[in-house]
């Protein structure tokens, strides 16, 4: 069996980060290769989720990979072939707006953009307080494009954020299944 090559992003939803790292485990276990890649906030700010010197720490122990933080390291994604899958957990509705709008001015975008130019498939975990506001025509448009393909979202609090949408990232490793086969989970929208 040949090793699944991962290109893990992350993208500045903190509050998710520590469900992400779980998942990271978990298909680091199955046996994927991972390779991290975050976005200038999620490799540099400090919140109250966590510092980052001690999240790129974390990244590069459980996956024995360096994370990649710059638009140099990143760029070589596509031309080299380094993945056969690249994920975006979380995928904020700011990287889903750059997306959208052929923006690659960050270290997860321009990844994003070098691995689809080799028409490979790219996973988004979608993590946003204004998936159904103000985000929603970037993921309108980005469910239409081509090797695209999303985790199955739900709506985490109806009452207080009724735009907000999180990716079930227990359906994580069955989105990446069938994205590899060109093929989008569904359902995509599932009951919270």
């Amino acid at each position: 069996m040949t090793t699944l090559h991962i290109g893990f992003c992350l993208t500045g939803s903190f509050c998710t980060f520590d469900r992400v790292m779980r998942e990271i485990r978990q298909l680091k276990a199955d046996g994927a290769s991972i390779t991290p890649i975050l976005s200038f906030n999620a490799a540099s700010l400090d919140t109250r989720f966590g510092r980052a010197a001690d999240r790129l720490a974390e990244l590069e122990d459980i996956t024995g990979h360096k994370p990649l933080t710059t638009l140099q390291e990143v760029e070589p994604i596509g031309p080299k072939g380094l993945f056969d899958v690249l994920v975006v957990a979380p995928c904020t509705g700011t990287t889903l707006g750059r997306l959208a709008n052929g923006i690659s001015d960050t270290p997860v975008t321009l990844a994003v953009k070098s691995h689809l130019r080799r028409s490979r498939p790219v996973v988004l975990a979608v993590s946003t307080n204004d998936a159904l506001g103000g985000s929603f025509a970037s993921l309108a448009h980005l469910k239409s494009v081509k090797h695209l393909f999303f985790v199955p979202m739900i709506q985490d609090d109806v009452l207080n954020k009724p735009n907000s949408l999180v990716a079930d990232l227990s359906r994580l490793p069955d989105a990446i299944h069938c994205a590899l086969l060109g093929q989008q989970l569904l359902p995509l929208f599932v009951p919270g």
